[in-house]
């Protein structure tokens, strides 16, 4: 072998694929954001949707595990919530919580974490310094893009509301996701401080 293919096999990243170790990751994550749920959650608006802790879990799923271990994580939790495992917001479960008004933000759950893993993942690789900061702005780009938007088109089409009224209620969240962004993304410094392999993704070790 010559030296340059021995060094284009020395750079040559190796092919990762999902293994035992992000199986585990993958399911502790969605064990966190049912336990979460398990905070007693806190109805407010016209409609009752509530504030719970759902969302801090899937912001630590996206921002300590990245786009495809957070998503899955997420995507798990919901798929064992709509098969009946009570695991959503006031020990609910099941198909019908799909006809409620806070339908349109379980379906965003998932995509919110893809969306705030691959920001947060793109923050780690790039730089260490304010990463505290663009965690968090990692965290809200998800909650911004996909979380809001999808829950108030969900939050219309349910409660046969218009979309204006809808965002007026949504208005009631924000704070309370402002906090819990800020949470986890204090969380995810201190668990890369602990764990620096998670930081720079290596699940396998």
């Amino acid at each position: 072998m010559t030296n340059l293919q021995h060094g284009a096999h020395a750079t040559t990243p190796a092919r990762a694929g999902i293994g035992p170790r992000d199986l585990s990751l993958i399911a502790v994550f969605a064990a966190l954001i049912a336990a979460l749920t398990l905070v007693p959650a806190i109805p407010v608006g016209a409609l009752g949707v509530p504030i719970t802790l759902q969302t801090l879990g899937v912001s630590l799923a996206a921002l300590i595990l990245g786009s495809l271990r957070g998503s899955a994580s997420v995507l798990l939790y919901l798929v064992v919530g709509l098969a009946g495992i009570p695991v959503f917001a006031r020990f609910s479960g099941g198909l019908g919580v799909l006809a409620g008004p806070s339908a349109g933000y379980l379906l965003a759950f998932p995509f919110a974490a893809l969306v705030a893993g691959a920001l947060a993942t793109l923050v780690l690789r790039r730089t260490t310094r304010w990463r505290f900061a663009l965690l968090f702005l990692s965290a809200m780009a998800g909650s911004i893009l996909v979380t809001h938007p999808m829950g108030i088109v969900g939050m219309s089409i349910n409660a046969q509301i218009p979309l204006s009224q809808a965002a007026a209620y949504d208005l009631l969240y924000w704070p309370g996701d402002v906090v819990k962004n800020l949470l986890a993304a204090a969380v995810a410094v201190t668990v890369f401080k602990a764990f620096p392999r998670l930081a720079r993704r290596d699940f396998q070790r």
